[in-house]
């Protein structure tokens, strides 16, 4: 595996983080049968692991994998400590919860405040700026938002002039240009200990709408952006990330004896 460089801006910090990749990609079944959409392959590595060295780059060092859909095929690739020196577990679901609801689930192991991140989407978000964000505006959640050429396949995210959040739009709006919500999120564990408790729920419908009151911040991200939920993005993202990844080094075929958070067995 290449060694991954880190920037030196960016301060070791106690901010972990969870990846939500629980979901079962039914969209890309005719391409990814056998596999969990996050664990698609760019190259010969999972797009997972982009994602987590991505995490690593930014000096993130313990990380929940919130799984699901074929949970064991992510927990057998990902030890509870690997070749990435990294802390990685797994919080793994056993029906459907959401995003809400997964990242409840792992309430008692996440940080606070903590960084979640889709486990479907490549983005070039970077710590420092969420960070410096959260702490000057004192928010409860700081979303990164990227711009698109058609936001109505994701719906689209308003901004005031000062960078707040004051309208979640649903997707299935008019085609056109606009920000989207890139599901990367830094956000107080106040909002998850205020979910409901094994009980389907989304954040990006119905948490996030609910607290616009409680500050609420986009932060732009001008970078590439991929989401791979259909077979057309997929195979666009096996060639825009193509030349960024170097073959993976870890066996995904070899047992690994993954450490799966308490009560989520």
């Amino acid at each position: 595996m290449k060694k991954l460089e880190q920037n030196p801006k960016i301060p070791t910090c106690t901010v972990g983080a969870f990846v939500l990749c629980g979901g079962r990609g039914t969209r890309l079944s005719p391409v990814l049968a056998d596999r969990p959409k996050s664990m698609a392959l760019i190259g010969e590595t999972p797009f997972l692991q982009l994602l987590i060295e991505r995490l690593r780059s930014q000096r993130v060092s313990d990380v929940i994998l919130g799984t699901g859909y074929m949970a064991e095929k992510i927990e057998s690739y990902f030890g509870s400590r690997n070749d990435l020196g990294m802390r990685i577990r797994c919080s793994r679901e056993h029906e459907p919860l959401g995003t809400g609801g997964a990242l409840k689930l792992a309430e008692p192991f996440i940080s606070d405040p903590v960084l979640v991140l889709n486990g479907d989407s490549y983005v070039e978000w970077e710590l420092l700026p969420m960070l410096e964000l959260f702490t000057a505006k004192d928010a409860a959640l700081v979303v990164v938002v990227q711009a698109v050429a058609d936001v109505a396949r994701y719906g689209s995210v308003a901004l005031d002039h000062d960078g707040r959040v004051t309208e979640f739009i649903e997707k299935g709006i008019p085609a056109g240009p606009g920000l989207i919500n890139a599901g990367v999120y830094l956000l107080r564990k106040q909002i998850v200990r205020e979910l409901p408790a094994g009980t389907a729920i989304s954040l990006e419908r119905e948490v996030f709408p609910s607290i616009l009151d409680r500050r609420v911040y986009g932060l732009v991200c001008t970078g590439l952006f991929i989401d791979i939920g259909i077979p057309d993005d997929l195979k666009r993202a096996q060639e825009l990330l193509a030349s960024r990844v170097g073959a993976a080094s870890h066996d995904s075929s070899a047992p690994v004896s993954p450490e799966v958070l308490g009560g989520t067995t």
